[in-house]
């Protein structure tokens, strides 16, 4: 067997159909009192309903995420996390959404909860991206990797089949480039095809009946393994040119991935 080094990644993962419920002893463990949830304008929604979880430890709401963490918006979640005494982020959503939180990160180190509904993986990394003028600036960075994660498939349900589609693929990107990285190493790999399996099961169900929990829970345990080939190994060739396209052109993430992947691959 070859020689390789592997180093663990520090987060703590609670996963399972109706986990959100447990949001407040992920947040107690955290030690954090004052929690700024993160959110789009469109899932302001799911971000009162994380705010009514924390009771008195929630700070208030920024519903101002958008896609690539343009520097603007950046700047002025970091000034309402200033603002409001936070001293925690909890970012409901997507890439876009932990992408933010990863922005006041970097800046305050202010720790991040996760809770994804998608399956972009950005929760199990410790990369992040901003842009600035047109320019998406990534780097590698342990004190954006979020310190918690909960990974619950109902939240996932009504993410439409289309846009499951595509951040399936996403996510299955993350394993590919791990396997043919220069850091991949034998557990990055099982990781890898256990996550590309994992969603290669769960599209067409969810295809089929979005609402099939089971297969949404498919695809998300397989985007945290694949997730976390990505952080563990990461970015190569199809990462780079999907992030250089998608700041400089504003493209969204996941279908922007779709459809790089196979010319990457090849």
């Amino acid at each position: 067997m070859k020689s390789f080094v592997y180093q663990g990644l520090p987060s703590r993962v609670v996963f399972g159909a109706g986990s959100l419920e447990q949001l407040p002893q992920a947040i107690e463990a955290m030690g954090a009192k004052r929690a700024l949830v993160l959110c789009t304008p469109e899932q302001r929604a799911s971000a009162e309903r994380v705010a009514q979880l924390l009771g008195n430890r929630a700070a208030g709401i920024f519903d101002r995420a958008v896609m690539h963490v343009p520097i603007e918006t950046a700047r002025e979640a970091r000034e309402v996390a200033r603002s409001l005494g936070a001293d925690c982020a909890v970012a409901i959503g997507g890439g876009s959404t932990t992408g933010l939180g990863k922005a006041i990160a970097l800046d305050s180190g202010l720790p991040i909860l996760a809770i994804p509904t998608t399956y972009a993986g950005s929760e199990m990394t410790p990369i992040y991206g901003i842009t600035e003028a047109g320019l998406k600036k990534t780097g590698k960075d342990l004190r954006v990797l979020p310190r918690s994660v909960i990974y619950d498939p109902l939240l996932t349900l009504s993410l439409p089949v289309g846009m499951s589609v595509t951040s399936g693929i996403n996510a299955i990107a993350h394993a590919a480039e791990g396997l043919y990285s220069v850091e991949g190493n034998p557990v990055i790999d099982l990781m890898a095809e256990e996550g590309i399996a994992a969603i290669g099961r769960a599209l067409p169900n969810i295809v089929a009946n979005p609402q099939d929990v089971e297969a949404r829970g498919d695809a998300l345990y397989g985007a945290w393994l694949c997730g976390i080939v990505l952080g563990s190994v990461g970015m190569a060739l199809h990462h780079k040119l999907c992030h250089t396209l998608g700041g400089s052109f504003n493209l969204p993430h996941a279908e922007t991935h779709t459809i790089v992947l196979p010319h990457a691959l090849a």
